[in-house]
């Protein structure tokens, strides 16, 4: 499984305009909740943008849970006032991009609690996932290769054992940023990866014993070094 590495503002223009070009739409045609909005091509062709962009842009409405896709239907508007959702999108779209700090802090705070409710939960083929996760990193840190990407395949195995579908979509949400910036801001050292591997085992191990306070205490054990630039830098 590789990860698409991309930057969180790449798009976030294009991916605006069209959000308020879709609220526009909205209040120009009257909708109301539950009217179906036009097609992405349809959309594509209007705003003069890929579907690409417009998927990205209903995509991230959905995820606030102003718009509802529907398999073979399309999109709708969801159950919410048309006051309350111009509202809602008027922050979205003041919404700041968020620090690399902010975002290494958030990461902390979620996989400590996804890590109790992940040896709580998991399931043998939860457990299975995150083995192969943790064999994947190891084998890249013993060949002195790159290994960023299998370090945080292996914390979004442990959020989908958590069984929580929101904080396993905000892990989804934040790692991609995460991934383009850790090298960049230096976090950890060159060292750091080899003790992983044995941090990463203790972990595991601790979710597979369903041991949630002993996976947590482990899991903090592992962010000292994120502690240590959040809160010491």
């Amino acid at each position: 499984m590789k990860l698409e590495v991309v930057t969180a503002n790449d798009n976030q223009e294009i991916q605006n305009s069209i959000i308020a070009k879709i609220r526009d739409l909205i209040n120009y045609k009257n909708l109301e909740p539950g009217d179906k909005l036009p097609s992405e091509r349809m959309l594509a062709e209007k705003f003069e943008v890929t579907r690409s962009n417009v998927r990205d842009a209903i995509q991230k409405l959905e995820f606030y849970g102003l718009l509802k896709s529907r398999p073979q239907s399309g999109t709708f508007v969801a159950n919410i006032g048309v006051t309350a959702l111009n509202g809602m999108i008027e922050d979205i779209l003041r919404l700041d991009e968020p620090d690399f700090k902010s975002l290494v802090e958030t990461r902390i705070l979620l996989e400590l609690k996804t890590a109790g409710l992940a040896a709580s939960r998991r399931t043998e083929a939860d457990l299975a996932h995150m083995k192969d996760t943790l064999d994947a990193y190891a084998q890249k840190v013993m060949n002195n290769q790159d290994a960023v990407q299998e370090d945080l395949l292996f914390h979004l195995a442990i959020a989908k054992a958590s069984g929580n579908s929101t904080m396993n979509t905000l892990m989804l949400t934040i790692t991609p940023e995460i991934i383009t910036n850790f090298e960049r801001y230096h976090v950890c050292d060159d060292n750091q990866a080899v003790i992983g591997i044995q941090e990463h085992t203790d972990i595991y191990e601790a979710i597979k014993n369903k041991n949630p306070e002993l996976a947590k205490e482990k899991m903090k054990i592992h962010f000292k070094a994120l502690y240590q630039y959040c809160y010491n830098a």
